[in-house]
């Protein structure tokens, strides 16, 4: 392949790294990795609510990696709650998994930062045929990719397996009772997949450049194997 199209694919995969780096950054600090609805079962009971009635028992949540909101609602109005994961529902939550996904968030920024870098490097510098060259270029799209499917793994099971939402909704209520309506994955979410996609996508650019996949053995080199054998 003509080196100003190796320029042109390495420095279209440098900007692709830099801004999943970029948009992973913007996804942690938001609180739109879910949204969701909660039934007030209590007071839905207490006047056997039905139909359009339900409606005034049905309150609102969202949250993201550190902080959230909740309204409750049970049938006096919608009342607002801030909250933070830290500390307020450090007790009620699966710490090691919360902590894991905000752990992998952070890996998969410093490694999407690298592998921009080394796009770049490559596009228009002299690269080493180790680590700096297309074998790093695999290593950190792979490491890059893998981290977000990790932060998905980890973070659905939080919310699907371990009930997070509705221990949210839960928390520092005495009286009422609450269970999840409906909930679904936000934006900040789906950012994290279209990341781990766009490395995937490096990875296939890196190969169109031209570059086996690391421990692939080329044809070449199997035929000269065979010939010295059969000296032998």
């Amino acid at each position: 392949m003509p080196a100003q199209q190796k320029k042109l694919i390495f420095c279209t995969a440098g900007v692709l790294s830099l801004t999943c780096a970029l948009g992973t950054a913007a996804a942690i600090g938001t609180q739109l990795w879910v949204r969701g609805t909660v039934l007030c079962t209590t007071g839905a009971l207490l006047v056997n609510a039905t139909g359009p009635e339900l409606q005034k028992f049905i309150g609102e949540i969202q949250y993201g990696l550190f902080s959230g909101q909740r309204v409750r609602q049970c049938g006096l109005g919608g009342r607002p709650f801030q909250f933070s994961f830290f500390p307020d529902l450090l007790k009620i939550i699966p710490a090691s998994i919360h902590v894991s996904v905000i752990l992998f968030c952070t890996v998969l920024i410093i490694f999407a930062l690298v592998g921009a870098a080394f796009f770049m490097f490559n596009a228009f510098g002299s690269p080493y045929k180790t680590l700096h060259g297309p074998v790093g270029l695999y290593l950190w799209s792979f490491i890059a990719c893998s981290c977000g499917c990790l932060i998905m793994i980890l973070f659905s099971s939080e919310v699907k397996i371990h009930h997070l939402s509705e221990k949210i909704a839960n928390f520092k209520e005495g009286n009422f009772a609450f269970k999840t309506h409906s909930e679904q994955f936000a934006n900040s979410f789906w950012t994290i997949l279209v990341c781990s996609l766009v490395h995937f996508l490096n990875a296939l650019l890196i190969r169109f450049a031209g570059y086996e996949f690391p421990f692939s053995k080329s044809k070449d080199s199997g035929r000269i194997t065979g010939a010295v054998d059969l000296m032998y």
